[in-house]
């Protein structure tokens, strides 16, 4: 079992930048792969990020490539999600997910086991 909490979230302006992070349960955290998520009110989920279990293979959406880094810490058993140059559309709730049966890592939703709870990111204009 694996409990993921999330944190970093609140309200920006556009054009400011905001960290998040999310702290993961368990000693296998350094064998999964993580991702980051967003939804936004009356759309789908969507991918943002993810990053393998070393940290050395690392994806992005479109939308946020060049103004958002994903990044882990295996020591402290916690992802991050740099968001540099926000705009108002990246204004969502941010989940970060666990993937234990893949070390390297995926871009698709449906194959991750584990969620956290969510933070808020508002960005105004």
């Amino acid at each position: 079992q694996v409990q993921l909490v999330e944190s970093g979230g609140g309200l920006v302006q556009a054009g400011g930048s905001l960290r998040l992070s999310c702290a993961a349960s368990g000693r296998t955290f350094s064998s999964y792969g993580m991702g980051w998520f967003r939804q936004a009110p009356g759309k789908e989920r969507e991918f943002v990020a993810a990053i393998s279990s070393s940290g050395g293979i690392t994806y992005y959406a479109d939308s946020v490539k060049g103004r958002f880094t994903i990044s882990r810490d295996n020591a402290k058993n916690t992802v991050y999600l740099q968001m540099n140059s926000l705009k108002p559309e990246d204004t969502a709730i941010y989940y970060c997910a666990a993937d234990p049966a893949r070390k390297y890592g995926t871009t698709n939703g449906f194959l991750y086991d584990y969620w956290g709870q969510g933070t808020q990111v508002t960005v105004s204009s």
